[in-house]
C-alpha cells in the first residue's frame, strides 16, 4: 500500500529521522512512504502545491499528524491534505497524541473558555464545538483517528475497519 504521510513533521528540525523511521517502518510492513515534497525540485510554491497533490493522488492511503500546531487547532495544509485525499476516496488515518474533546483542548491551550447555557466560547468570542470529539466533525467524521504515534497510527492499518451494524 502506499502511503502519504501529511503532517506538520516537515517544519520540524528533526524530520529528516522521522522520514528515516516511518520509511524503515513502512518497509517491514510492505508499504511505500510518500512524503510532501518529495518530488518537488526548487521552491516554487505552485510546483510543490502541484507535485504533492500528484503524491496524494498516487497514494492508497494518507497518514495525517493532526496534533496542534501553532494553536489548538491541527496545521492549515494537513487539513487540506485531509479533505482533498477524502475528495479522492483516499482512506485516511490521522493521530493525535491524546484523545480529548475539543472543548477540553481548546481550553487546555488557550485558557479560560466562557459558557452560557449549551454555548461554549473561546478567549475570542468564538463558538467552540462541542460534539465531544478530538477534532472537528469535518475532521473526526471522515477520519480512522489514532491516540498515540504514526506508530500507532501504522498498526492500526492492520487492523480490520470496525462496522458500526
Amino acid at each position: 500500500m502506499k502511503i502519504y504521510f501529511a503532517g506538520p513533521n516537515v517544519f520540524y528540525a528533526g524530520y529528516a529521522g522521522f522520514k528515516e523511521r516511518v520509511t524503515l517502518l513502512c518497509n517491514c510492513s510492505g508499504h511505500v512512504p510518500l512524503f510532501p515534497g518529495d518530488e518537488v525540485t526548487g521552491s516554487d510554491p505552485a510546483a510543490i502545491f502541484q507535485d504533492n497533490l500528484a503524491l496524494i493522488d498516487e497514494a492508497d492511503a494518507v497518514v495525517a499528524n493532526l496534533n496542534p500546531f501553532r494553536g489548538p487547532e491541527p496545521d492549515s495544509g494537513t487539513v487540506f491534505e485531509v479533505g482533498y485525499a477524502h475528495a479522492r476516496g483516499k482512506l485516511i488515518l490521522g493521530y493525535i497524541n491524546q484523545f480529548e474533546s475539543t472543548v477540553d483542548r481548546v481550553e487546555r491551550l488557550q485558557g479560560h473558555l466562557t459558557r452560557y447555557g449549551n454555548e461554549i466560547t473561546d478567549r475570542d468570542g468564538y463558538r467552540v464545538e462541542d460534539f465531544g470529539l478530538p477534532l472537528n466533525i469535518m475532521l473526526a467524521v471522515p477520519t480512522r483517528l489514532v491516540a498515540g504515534s504514526v506508530e500507532d497510527c501504522l498498526n492500526q492499518l492492520q487492523q480490520p475497519v470496525m462496522s458500526s451494524t
